[in-house]
């Protein structure tokens, strides 16, 4: 099949292709900017590095390595109850229980690197920075008593103050995308139906795909030709029914 084939399918079926990419655009408008409740996330940075004890103030590779390993363990520890219980136990006016913190809080790290990222997720920014803050101070306090080791510290705590835009809504983003997607499968649609339809609509798809030339073409017609055509005769049949013949009598 030729481009232009592909380009006259296109063509014939733009309406198609249109409607639904403006059912697609204006939904996902709409759930974007009425529907989507949104979401906000408060970040605290720890860092794991020997800060008290013997040798506390010796800064080498084995140090910084042993640090770096320690931080898969404390991922884990984090999201344990053993420090879920205890945020809620010295937070209580946060609301929340320890499998909720559990499971809204994520922790991340760079790859070879001593600070670890606490993110917290909430339709209340000023509520997830406060939880997130909470966390971190008490993971820092409980440390000691769960790996009898002192090595971590805050970095720097969410800014309970800060008036963030929402992770989970861009609206331009989400059109654009919606834009291109519907584009895409509203064109495969168009091929679809086309490979569908073996009716032979043209003169040309005839010759082309039977290989006999056309003797005739009977064209179509709308309804309203057919009335009115019909209405024609009838017309012309009633002025020769008006005619007048003189009898054999006169």
């Amino acid at each position: 099949m030729e481009l232009k084939q592909y380009f006259r399918i296109i063509q014939k079926k733009w309406w198609l292709i249109a409607i639904i990419m403006f059912i697609a655009v204006a939904a996902t408008g709409i759930k974007s900017y009425f529907f989507t409740t949104p979401v906000y996330a408060a970040n605290a940075k720890l860092i794991v590095n020997q800060s008290s004890g013997e040798g506390a103030g010796t800064l080498n590779a084995s140090t910084i390595q042993t640090s770096i390993f320690l931080i898969n363990s404390y991922k884990e520890i984090i999201k344990s109850s053993a420090i879920m219980n205890k945020v809620v136990e010295k937070y209580p006016d946060l609301g929340e229980n320890a499998g909720q913190l559990a499971a809204r809080i994520s922790v991340t790290s760079a790859n070879n690197s001593q600070v670890m990222n606490l993110v917290y997720q909430d339709t209340s920014y000023t509520k997830a920075a406060a939880i997130v803050n909470a966390v971190s101070e008490v993971f820092k306090d409980q440390i000691p008593h769960i790996m009898n080791v002192d090595n971590i510290t805050i970095l720097s705590e969410a800014d309970t103050l800060a008036s963030p835009a929402p992770i989970n809504i861009n609206p331009i983003m989400n059109i654009l995308i919606s834009f291109v997607v519907s584009l895409m499968l509203a064109i495969g649609l168009v091929f679809l139906l086309d490979y569908l339809d073996d009716t032979l609509k043209s003169e040309n798809e005839i010759t082309e795909i039977l290989e006999v030339p056309v003797l005739a073409v009977v064209e179509k017609f709308a309804k309203g030709e057919i009335k009115k055509s019909a209405r024609t005769k009838l017309v012309q049949k009633s002025k020769v029914g008006d005619s007048q013949y003189a009898t054999i009598n006169q």
